[in-house]
């Protein structure tokens, strides 16, 4: 634990290898020389009760709707930044800040754990896990984190290498610590754990990768494991852990699925019903993606892609219902899931809801798992709808590659909506979907081997990424969308939709004073009236924003807080299908409130330069450059080595960083910013044909820039 002095102020640094080459010596940017921190505390009129938000999805049911209106539609336009802090490290933000007892609890990059006053922003205390920066290689989406769960008291956290910590929230001090994973084995923690009475409630992802999924209970009071829930099958021949291991096991076969895992990691989304006492979680996609490599018999592959009901007091099976059977898309159903009453042919009825990667919309009874309807969110390609009798999709032709690559797919893996969340206005009835369109041409690698550590999907990137040619590019660029969907899930079709520039845009909130909130790629804090999508107000964050806006209440006025930074997996892997470019990470806490007119320091960009060494490898050696970087590099570095922002952008590699090209790549020379070594993979040759690639990129982008100009 480190308590640093708030009075110190942090200087901006150039950023290097997407992290901040200062010591952690920062405050919060509201020392007594800043006009955010001089804000004048207005006081309130009436004796109004403090509101937190003190939960992940503030309820139990996730609806991320907020009952407070002193911030409404007719007032938002005097809405001003009121205090702010810079994060250290300049990495993907994923968190929802919980706030409580006027203290706000953040998770930033690396799983560091931040506690503020959330009146003034002073900072109260620090946390880092020290996370091994190496392994940042057994991650699919950056090292970023969704968020802490508080009780009691107490803080709880999950890391990127697989822990599970509680730390006392007065001064930050650990209570315990648990490694929930096996540490032999590509797994990591992103999600927020969720409380569930006496019980801390954790999944885990590295799906991608290779491992077995489950969810994992522990006590609250010691960290002593309460009970374990696999969601897919191991080896048969080592027997079942329950009935419903049994029954998930006769839905796999013809492959020995479990020497790579299986897949089906809890990685993000639950829900709980307390009158029921159901737990929801939600089912990640197969290891491989590919079943007809790790199920060539076909089979539903249960519980992969599917809603888990559990009784939270033992992790015993209730029921499932499968979204997507034997997944083969990265279509998982790990995505927000909200509990709501709606009327449903005339009468109320109790429902889990769900905009899944694979492009519908759910509505289910959330006692039985029985499907009241299901309907495209998004743009569909894989299936043309989903029978309500069976409660099965009706996929079209040649969507399991089988017979061949696909055409341009839709959704693609990062799906039509992601892990942002979602909001349920009952005022309204609308759910928010932070919705979004970019295809995948899939294709089965046929040259697959298993790689312990590494991404094993069982596809062939090389169809799927962007090619060259400007007419095929702007075309596929097209399909290419960002959107809000103010769903009615009883009317069962959008009332209406706000368009983006692009894709891979910010988690929603929404309020009784008729808005909803949302940060966007492109580096916005926006508020639109939440009956109609109208926008009303925005503020530049100088940063992209993917995590969700939370709302509160301390001595009678209302405050918004988010936390931005630009970070993720498309925002790592994106390239041109990001369509609003380059958005730099400034990692950053914000909060509003009404009144208040701070300022962010003058945003300084650095130029893009691109002055690459003559090319002079072959046409073979780029060939395999490319295969190569779609193998092992595409994942952080981007698509075409068009670098979304976090990350460096390889095409404007140094004539120094070309001369260390081998010891960063093969000896890990940079493995403290997360970068390990390859040279138990890769040998000198491919080190070279990957370099060659990225010159022969960077020349490409110069070609393109002059062309473009004498347009």
């Amino acid at each position: 634990m480190h308590l640093l002095n708030p009075s110190f102020r942090r200087l901006r640094t150039a950023l290097i290898g997407g992290t901040i080459a200062t010591a952690l010596m920062l405050t919060t940017g509201c020392d007594s020389g800043s006009d955010v921190a001089t804000a004048p505390q207005v006081a309130s009129s009436e004796k109004l009760p403090d509101v937190d938000w003190a939960m992940h999805g503030l309820n139990p049911s996730e609806t991320r709707f907020s009952p407070l209106d002193q911030i409404n539609a007719d007032n938002i336009e005097n809405l001003g930044l009121e205090w702010y802090f810079d994060y250290p490290a300049a990495r993907g933000k994923e968190a929802t800040p919980i706030v409580v007892d006027g203290k706000i609890y953040t998770s930033g990059s690396w799983s560091n754990i931040f506690a503020h006053d959330a009146l003034t922003g002073e900072m109260l205390w620090f946390f880092d896990p020290k996370v091994p920066r190496d392994w940042a290689v057994h991650l699919c989406c950056d090292v970023v984190n969704r968020g802490v769960a508080l009780h009691e008291g107490n803080v709880y956290f999950g890391t990127l290498d697989g822990r599970l910590i509680s730390l006392n929230s007065e001064d930050g001090s650990k209570r315990w610590e648990v490694q929930t994973t096996d540490r032999n084995k590509p797994y990591s923690i992103t999600g927020a754990p969720r409380i569930v009475k006496d019980k801390v409630i954790i999944g885990n992802g590295g799906a991608e990768l290779g491992v077995r999924g489950y969810v994992s209970a522990y006590n609250l009071d010691d960290g002593e494991l309460a009970w374990r829930f696999y969601t897919v099958p191991g080896n048969p021949a080592d027997g079942f852990e329950n009935a419903a291991m049994e029954k998930a096991a006769e839905t796999w076969g013809g492959g020995e699925w479990w020497e790579i895992g299986g897949g089906g990691t809890v990685w993000d989304s639950m829900a709980y019903d307390p009158e029921l006492n159901l737990l929801y979680v939600g089912v990640g996609n197969g290891a491989p993606w590919n079943r007809q490599l790790r199920s060539p018999d076909g089979g539903d592959n249960l519980y992969l892609s599917s809603i888990l009901a559990l009784n939270p007091d033992d992790g015993s099976y209730v029921w499932h219902y499968q979204t997507t059977p034997g997944d083969s898309w990265d279509y998982t159903a790990t995505q927000h899931m909200i509990l709501a009453t709606l009327n449903i042919a005339g009468a109320p009825r109790d429902v889990i809801m769900q905009a899944p990667k694979n492009g519908f919309f759910y509505v289910l009874d959330r006692k039985t798992g029985e499907l009241l309807s299901a309907d495209a969110y998004a743009a569909v390609t894989w299936a043309t709808h989903v029978d309500l009798e069976s409660g099965r999709p009706q996929e079209t032709e040649n969507a399991r590659y089988t017979d061949g690559p696909t055409g341009l797919n839709l959704p693609g893996p990062i799906g039509g909506h992601n892990w942002h969340p979602m909001s349920y206005n009952p005022q309204h009835g609308l759910v928010y979907i932070p919705r979004q369109d970019a295809g995948w041409v899939y294709k089965t690698d046929e040259n697959f081997e298993y790689k312990h550590g590494y991404w094993n999907t069982g596809t062939d990137s090389m169809p799927a990424a962007l090619p060259d040619d400007p007419a095929i590019k702007e075309a596929v660029l097209k399909t290419v969308r960002g959107l809000v969907v103010a769903w009615d899930p009883i009317a069962k079709e959008p009332r209406w939709e706000i368009e983006h520039e692009g894709p891979w845009n910010g988690g929603i909130l929404s309020t009784a004073g008729n808005l909803m909130l949302q940060g966007s790629a492109r580096g916005e804090l926006v508020a639109y009236s939440s009956d109609k999508g109208e926008r009303l107000w925005s503020f530049d964050a100088q940063t992209g924003i993917v995590a969700p806006p939370v709302t509160y209440r301390i001595n009678g006025e209302q405050y918004i807080a988010v936390v931005a930074g630009w970070g993720g997996s498309l925002a790592l892997v994106g390239g041109e299908a990001l369509k609003g470019g380059i958005s730099p990470n400034r990692s950053r806490l914000l909060v509003f409130k009404l009144g208040s007119d701070g300022e962010l320091p003058p945003a300084v960009d650095e130029p893009l330069v691109i002055d690459p060494p003559p090319m002079t490898a072959s046409a073979d050696s780029v060939q395999r450059g490319k295969a190569l970087y779609l193998g092992y590099c595409v994942f952080c570095h981007g698509d075409g080595a068009v670098s979304g922002g976090p990350i460096p952008d390889l095409r404007a590699l140094t004539a120094e960083t070309h001369e260390q090209f081998q010891a960063i790549v093969l000896g890990g020379l940079h493995w403290d910013k997360g970068m390990v070594g390859f040279g138990n993979e890769l040998s000198t040759d491919d080190a070279e044909d990957i370099r060659a690639y990225l010159i022969e990129r960077a020349h490409h982008a110069l070609k393109t820039e002059v062309a473009a100009a004498e347009d």
